[in-house]
This record gives structure tokens, C-alpha cells and sequence, in this order.
């Protein structure tokens, strides 16, 4: 869904931000909530799929993305819901709203499983990276700390997952 989607607020809440503010950000955080639980989808796929000599660490490592995302999905849930804003996380949703780049189901070499996960944390961070500014104008100091907050844990776990690529020549 892009950023002109409609999200309306629709549960009372005391929170002293205006309502089209409180519906702006449910949109951010919606927007970003598919992302992340799409991110958790993909990090599960190459962990259940990934063989090769690397195995027991690249399948932990995209296990731990995985409850990573997760968590990041649930934060930012609970925020629309401070807002007054529907949390909207199911698989129609997700798979609509999301705009990661779509995950293979099966990969050749453990690299390419590396690339996938390190493509999807990448677009999490950078999506939230640019709706924290937003945030930030629009006076909802806590979801704009939120969002850099969890833009960095993101940032930390990609370079957890590009460790374990060759470093690309110069």
C-alpha cells in the first residue's frame, strides 16, 4: 500500500496527537509492518532451505532474523495501536502491502539464501530510515524513535548476515 493509502483511526485513544496525524503514522507503521513480517517469511524460508557446509550457522543466524523481525513486527503494531489504528498484519495484507523484493523458494548456493536476507533487512531499514523524517515532521516524536531504533537493530543484523558474504572488490 503506498503512502496515499487511506488507514483511519478507529479505536479512542488519549494520545495528544491529532487524528490525521495518528492516521498518517498507521500508514508508516502498516506499511512497515508488512515489511517486517514479510522479512520474518523470508528468513524462515532460507532457514528451513539452506544446505552447504555453512549450514549450522547460516541457520541460525536466519533463525535469529527471523525472531528479530518479529519482535520489530510486534513494536510496531503495538504503536499503531496507540494511535487508535488497526494493526492490519495478516497474509492478504502482508502480501499485498509489502514491497520487499519477492524471496525464491529454493536457492543453489548458500550465498544466494546470504543475498536474499541481507536484500530484505536492507529494505526494512532503509523504508523505516526514510519514514523516520516524516515522523519527526509530523511532531510523533516517539514513533520517529521508535522507527531509528529499530533502523538500527535492522543495520546490526545485516551486518550480521553480510559478514558472511566475500567482501566485493574495490
Amino acid at each position: 500500500m503506498s503512502k496515499s493509502a487511506k488507514v483511519h483511526t478507529h479505536f479512542h485513544t488519549r494520545v495528544a496527537l491529532p487524528g490525521n496525524t495518528r492516521a498518517a503514522m498507521g500508514v508508516i507503521l502498516n506499511d512497515r509492518l508488512a515489511d517486517y513480517l514479510d522479512l520474518e517469511r523470508q528468513a524462515k524460508q532460507a532457514h528451513w532451505n539452506i544446505r552447504g557446509a555453512r549450514f549450522q550457522q547460516l541457520h541460525e543466524l536466519f533463525d535469529a532474523t527471523a525472531t528479530l523481525a518479529v519482535g520489530w513486527s510486534d513494536e510496531l503494531a503495538e504503536r499503531a495501536g496507540q494511535l487508535g489504528v488497526p494493526a492490519e498484519g495478516t497474509l492478504s495484507v502482508i502480501a499485498e502491502r509489502s514491497r520487499l523484493p519477492k524471496a525464491p523458494l529454493v536457492v543453489d548456493h548458500a550465498d544466494e539464501w546470504v543475498h536474499v536476507v541481507a536484500e530484505a533487512l536492507a529494505f526494512c531499514a532503509n523504508a523505516a530510515r526514510a519514514d523516520i523524517e516524516e515522523a519527526s515532521a509530523a511532531d510523533d516524536a516517539i514513533t520517529a524513535d521508535l522507527l531509528t531504533r529499530i533502523t538500527g537493530e535492522t543495520d546490526k543484523q545485516l551486518w550480521f548476515v553480510e559478514s558472511h558474504l566475500e567482501p566485493e572488490p574495490k
